[in-house]
């Protein structure tokens, strides 16, 4: 039986690790935390959003980053210290811009394609994640906004999502808790929610029932392509192990970057902070005032999710700080404040802060396929939609990786 290593166990090492589980490969996952899902697919939007697929990769991005750069509590921020990496990302990201359409519909076929993975999965192994099949509605303040959704509805359309348009009326209708005065909406009933983490351990466990060897509180000290294979040299209690593999696949997160410098390939994976709060329900008032429809506040760029009957997770912004993982208070507040201003009889009391480190690429689409040497695959790079692709691009790499065994005995 051919042996595979996995580098990560968060959503996109889990899928991997499971997909592989279900072609009969003989998979070690390593983890440096203790469980699985304790970074950036801890505490999420909870978005299952194909309708959030278009790439950020546009001209009005990078004059809105220029505007807010000096705003400590916009929704886009970038620390002006000059950086290598942070140019060179930069850099690519606009060289990037005139495949904005093509990424955009590229990414809505993913999304779909993944919602069919996942949820299969998680029927099958019996997972509860506090799945919410309400739909997603995206809302506009101003006019060029909803006229430039009205534009991206269309590249969707490409993709094969459907979204349809509302009226101030209609957005009323769909959720009656959200409080304020809006221009119009999207709304996508396919669309849906979840919690992240409670996914990921839930997929975690039925990997191991299926014979997945799960190293938590490991190490990763040196990887190296050899021989057609691949050996992991790792540390844990103290002791260094190295164990060969047949093939491995990187999906480390932010940290997919040095790993593939030392494997021979470039991933410009840059680490995209996001927050997210999470609000507790506790009293009956806040959870009957609270959204049941997840939402999508376009000026503010938050995102939220319903997560179970005593739980709001409110997410969103963007922060290009470098592997920073600090929690600030000046970005925590304007989360808390939003959520006061459209929900106004929801208790703020007891709210549980979060940071998360984003992988993204230049291009904003996964990097998902073999690297240089023989035995190296990646998966990594999914930004700010994680949760939302997982799925598509595990099935995919673990297909590729199964093909390349069995092309290899031809």
């Amino acid at each position: 039986m051919k042996k595979v290593a996995v580098i990560g166990a968060g959503i996109t090492g889990v899928t991997s690790a499971y997909a592989l589980a279900l072609r009969g490969l003989d998979v070690t996952v390593f983890e440096r935390h203790r469980y699985a899902a304790m970074e950036t697919s801890f505490a999420n939007g909870g978005q299952l959003s194909a309708s959030n697929a278009e790439v950020w990769n546009h001209g009005s991005t990078i004059l809105k980053g220029l505007k807010w750069m000096l705003t400590h509590d916009a929704p886009l921020l970038v620390n002006p210290r000059p950086t290598w990496h942070k140019l060179s990302w930069f850099a690519e990201f606009i060289a990037q811009i005139p495949h904005y359409e093509k990424n955009t519909v590229e990414t809505t076929r993913l999304a779909i394609a993944a919602r069919k993975h996942l949820c299969e999965w998680a029927e099958n192994e019996r997972i509860d994640f506090d799945l919410k099949r309400e739909g997603i509605l995206h809302f506009y303040r101003q006019k060029a906004g909803f006229e430039h959704a009205s534009r991206v509805s269309q590249l969707l359309a490409k993709g094969g999502l459907a979204r349809r348009e509302l009226s101030p009326s209609e957005i009323s209708e769909v959720e009656p808790t959200l409080k304020g005065n809006y221009y119009g909406g999207f709304f996508t009933e396919s669309d849906s929610t979840g919690d992240i983490h409670k996914y990921t351990n839930g997929l975690a466990a039925a990997a191991q029932r299926r014979g997945v060897n799960f190293q938590f509180e490991t190490e990763i000290l040196d990887v190296q392509a050899r021989n057609g294979g691949v050996s992991v040299e790792t540390r844990r209690d103290g002791s260094t192990d190295k164990t060969a593999f047949d093939a491995i696949i990187i999906c480390a997160g932010v940290n997919s970057r040095s790993i593939s410098a030392s494997l021979g390939d470039r991933l410009n994976v840059y680490p995209v902070k996001g927050y997210s709060i999470t609000v507790h329900l506790n009293d009956p008032l806040s959870q009957r005032s609270a959204p049941t429809v997840s939402l999508l506040d376009d000026e503010t760029k938050l995102v939220t999710s319903r997560l179970g009957p005593d739980r709001f997770r409110v997410a969103g912004t963007a922060e290009f700080n470098g592997v920073n993982r600090n929690i600030r208070a000046d970005r925590i507040q304007p989360l808390i404040s939003w959520v006061e201003k459209c929900f106004p009889e929801v208790n703020t009391r007891n709210v549980t802060p979060w940071a998360g480190l984003r992988p993204m690429m230049p291009s904003m689409l996964p990097r998902v396929g073999p690297g240089r040497a023989p035995g190296v695959f990646y998966n990594t790079g999914h930004g700010h939609l994680g949760w939302t692709l997982s799925a598509a691009t595990a099935e995919a790499i673990a297909q590729v990786v199964d093909d390349s065994f069995r092309n290899a005995l031809h």
